[in-house]
C-alpha cells in the first residue's frame, strides 16, 4: 500500500480562490481588506516569508504595507507601532514575524495587537475563544491541517487523534480544533514515554516539532492519516519534514508532503483570516450584524 499524497498546494489555491471572491464583494462594498506585516530585524527565513506574505496579498487584491524595523528597536517603539496600526480603520490585519530578535518579548508584543486585527490567532482573547469553542481568528497553520485533514476525506468525528508537540502556535490549538471536531485527542512531547507505542494507536497523526524524520513507518498505524508539520533543513540543504517521508508513505493512507503539504494552507488561511477580519470590522457598514 502507499499513501494519499495529500496536495497542500492545490488545496491552498482552492481556499485562495474563494477569498478573490470575498475580496471583490468587499471592494465593491467600499472595503479594500488591508494586512500590515512587521518585520524587526534582518533574518533571512523572516524575509522570505515577508515576501511571500505581500505578493499573495498583491495575487489576491488585498492592500498590504511591510514596515522593516532595525534589529535594536525598543519594545516601547515596536509597540507605539502595533497602536498606530490598530488605530488605522483602513489596517484590517496586524502581523508581527515572529522570531523577534532579543530582548523583544513575543508575547508583550502579540498582546499589543487589537484582538480583532490578530490575523495571526496569537493574541490572548483569540486563543481564549478557540479554546472556548467561540468563533474567532484561530492560528493559520492549525486552520490549514484541519483543512487538510478534511480534504483527506477521512471522518474526523470519534476518530484517535495524536498530537506530537505542544507549542502554542501550532501542538496546543490543533488538538483543541480537532476536539470541536468531535475527535479523542492525546498530545505528546519530550517528555512523553513509550511515544511508538501512542502514536502506533492513532487514526489521526499530526507532528509539529522541528525534529528532522522523528517518526518512521514502524511508529505510524496502517492507512493512518499523517500531517507532518514540520520543515527541517539539513546540511545538504534539503528541506525535510518530522516524518520519514518515504517509510511511512508505504504505511500511512494520507499524508502530507514537505514541503508542498501544510506550509501552503499556512498562508492561504493568513488571506483568509485578514479578509474575515475585514468583514468583522466593516460589519455595519456590509450590513452584516
Amino acid at each position: 500500500m502507499t499513501a494519499k499524497i495529500i496536495d497542500g498546494k492545490a488545496l491552498a489555491t482552492q481556499v485562495k480562490q474563494a477569498v478573490r471572491g470575498e475580496v471583490e464583494k468587499l471592494v465593491a462594498a467600499g472595503v479594500l481588506p488591508g494586512l500590515a506585516v512587521v518585520l524587526v530585524g534582518d533574518d533571512p527565513a523572516s524575509q522570505i516569508y515577508v515576501r511571500n506574505k505581500k505578493k499573495n496579498c498583491e495575487e489576491l487584491g488585498i492592500a498590504s504595507q511591510v514596515y522593516h524595523l532595525p534589529a535594536d528597536t525598543k519594545e516601547e517603539e515596536l509597540k507605539a507601532l502595533v497602536d498606530q496600526l490598530n488605530a488605522d480603520p483602513k489596517v484590517h490585519g496586524i502581523l508581527v514575524q515572529l522570531p523577534l530578535p532579543a530582548p523583544l518579548r513575543e508575547e508583550e508584543v502579540t498582546a499589543q495587537i487589537n484582538p480583532e486585527k490578530d490575523v495571526d490567532g496569537f493574541h490572548p482573547v483569540n486563543l481564549g475563544r478557540l479554546l472556548r469553542g467561540e468563533k474567532g481568528l484561530c492560528p493559520c497553520t492549525p486552520a490549514g491541517i484541519l483543512a487538510l485533514i478534511k480534504a483527506s476525506g477521512v471522518e474526523v468525528v470519534g476518530r484517535d487523534c495524536v498530537v506530537v508537540g505542544r507549542s502554542n502556535i501550532v501542538g496546543k490549538p490543533v488538538a483543541h480544533l480537532l476536539l470541536q471536531e468531535h475527535a479523542t485527542v492525546t498530545i505528546c512531547h519530550s517528555r512523553t514515554r513509550n511515544l511508538a507505542d501512542l502514536t502506533r494507536r492513532a487514526d489521526l497523526l499530526v507532528v509539529a516539532v522541528g525534529k528532522a524524520g522523528l517518526i518512521d513507518g514502524s511508529m505510524v498505524k496502517p492507512g493512518a492519516v499523517v500531517i507532518d508539520v514540520g520543515m527541517n533543513r539539513l546540511p545538504s540543504g534539503k528541506v525535510v519534514g518530522d516524518v520519514d517521508f518515504p517509510s511511512v508513505l508505504e504505511v500511512a493512507g494520507a499524508i502530507t508532503p514537505v514541503p508542498g503539504g501544510v506550509g501552503p494552507m499556512t498562508i492561504a488561511m493568513l488571506m483568509k483570516n485578514t479578509v474575515e477580519a475585514a468583514i468583522l470590522q466593516n460589519g455595519e457598514k456590509l450590513g452584516k450584524d
